[in-house]
This record gives structure tokens, C-alpha cells and sequence, in this order.
């Protein structure tokens, strides 16, 4: 039954008074701590680019940790056709994104997003995770060549594809029994056989295509080694990290450490957004 205000009892009355109290102080206490004039951060997209032998569902405890922070994610699907190509499609996806931009690859996707957002003015960041980056004029496959200790070529096996434009290529992939060794060794093995079986395969000519642009050269850059990569050594990344002049961090992680420590990947790349876009 609907009750007259007049009717309210003096205890519903009093209670409401403590309610609407309550309610004021902490309005109160929020406005103390407020900066006049100052807005809150409105946090950049990360869009995100997977390297070869995955898929974008190899980010996806990552892009888990990263909307659980409050970020725009992007997952892109890289192509592994050919580099300048990627890039071009890469480029698309920045186009789409509105506002500031963390880019994150892994792998050759850190070749791709070189390419990709050189002259960008929406990029603040580029997170290089287990990653290439080439300087102008250098392929994938001679930076993976350039230091000794790298295990992956031996686990790859070649296919002839047929590429609409192009013509004749080939495919490369990881040996399925090799997979979890040369690329995923701290990932359980039931998840390994999943990641063996779905791999995305990328064209040896992707890997040989030199660069012709060199974003980290105007965009700062942070840098994740991996010292149990069996597919980058990790003295290759140790040199493309100091000449790019990237904030570095090392950790003890397979090649797949995007599978294996997302967290420590999330948090790297909320690092980089939090010194770039505040």
C-alpha cells in the first residue's frame, strides 16, 4: 500500500536522513580529491598483432587482463603473406581506430607493426614481445640469422601454395611434433597440441622481404625478451632492443610467452600506455 509522505514513520524518516547523509559526505570527500580542470584518462585502444604460427587467439589471455584494466582492445588478424603487404593491411586496421593507438606485436608481427606505423601520429607506443624489429633494408629471416642459438628453422617444414596475384610461394610451419620444443616449451602440452594443430602458416617470401620503414625510430618503444626463445635468441632481441633504444624487460619464457605469461605481456603494455598517453 502506498503511503501518504505525511504517514511516514519517524524511524523510515530517520534512516532516510542517514541514507541522503551518507550519500552527501561522499560527495563531498570525492570533490576534495578532485584537480580543478583535470580530466579523467581516457585510456588508448591497444590493437594488438600476432606473428607467425598463431592467430589472434594467441592474445587472448593478454586482451583478458587488458579489458579487465579498462582497454580498447584490437586484435588483428595478420595476413603472413608478405611484409609490406601486412603492413598495408595492418595500417587499415589503425586507420579504423579513432583516437591514440598502443601497438603491440609479437613475433614477425613486430616486423609488420614497424612498417605499419611509421608516420602514424596516433601511435604513442610500440610494444615489441618476443619480437622483430628491422631496421631499414633487413628481413626477418636474416635478423633470426644474425645470432646463434635460434632452433626454429630446423622445425620447419615447406608446402607450395599457390598466392592469387602473386602465383606460386610456399608456406612454412612448424613440425606439429616439434611445436611445444622450438616455440611453446612452457605452455602445457594439451594447449600445445591445440596451437601445433590451428598454426597460421606465413610464406618464407614474408620472412625475406627487407623493410623499407622503421617506426621505432619516431615512436618510443618497450621491449620483452624472452630468455627461453628457442625461436629468437635472445641476444637478437637484446640488440634490436638497445638500438632502438626501447625500455627493456627480460623474462624466463618460451617464444610463446603471450600464451604463458599474459600478465606480465598486459602489464608491459600498460606500462608503455601509461608513459605515452596520460
Amino acid at each position: 500500500m502506498n503511503l501518504p509522505f505525511s504517514r511516514v514513520s519517524r524511524p523510515m524518516a530517520s534512516w532516510a536522513a542517514v541514507v541522503a547523509g551518507v550519500a552527501t559526505a561522499a560527495l563531498v570527500a570525492g570533490s576534495a580529491h578532485a584537480v580543478p580542470g583535470h580530466r579523467p584518462w581516457a585510456k588508448p585502444t591497444v590493437v594488438l598483432v600476432h606473428g607467425a604460427f598463431a592467430d589472434s587467439s594467441s592474445w587472448n589471455g593478454v586482451i583478458k587482463d587488458l579489458k579487465r584494466d579498462g582497454y580498447p582492445v584490437v586484435a588483428a588478424a595478420n595476413p603472413l603473406r608478405g611484409l609490406h603487404s601486412d603492413a598495408e593491411y595492418v595500417r587499415s586496421v589503425l586507420d579504423s581506430v579513432p583516437g591514440p593507438i598502443v601497438l603491440a606485436g609479437h613475433s614477425y608481427g613486430g616486423s609488420v607493426m614497424s612498417e605499419a606505423a611509421d608516420g602514424d601520429k596516433d601511435v604513442k607506443a610500440l610494444v615489441y614481445i618476443a619480437s622483430f624489429a628491422p631496421d631499414t633494408g633487413e628481413s626477418t629471416s636474416g635478423l633470426a640469422a644474425k645470432f646463434p642459438g635460434g632452433e626454429l628453422g630446423s622445425a620447419l617444414v615447406s608446402v607450395p601454395v599457390s598466392i592469387p596475384g602473386v602465383g606460386t610461394g610456399t608456406d612454412l610451419y612448424i613440425k606439429q611434433d616439434q611445436f611445444r620444443r622450438v616455440f611453446a616449451a612452457d605452455v602445457p602440452r594439451k594447449v600445445t597440441d591445440l596451437m601445433a594443430a590451428t598454426q597460421r602458416p606465413i610464406t618464407s617470401a614474408a620472412l625475406d622481404e627487407p623493410a623499407t620503414r622503421t617506426a621505432w625510430k619516431s615512436i618510443r618503444s618497450w621491449f620483452m625478451v624472452t630468455r627461453q626463445d628457442l625461436a629468437i635468441p635472445a641476444e637478437s632481441m637484446r640488440f634490436m632492443a638497445e638500438r632502438a633504444k626501447s625500455r627493456t624487460v627480460e623474462i624466463n619464457a618460451s617464444h610463446a610467452v603471450t600464451v604463458s605469461e599474459p600478465k606480465a605481456v598486459a602489464d608491459l603494455i600498460d606500462e608503455a600506455a601509461r608513459a605515452t598517453t596520460r
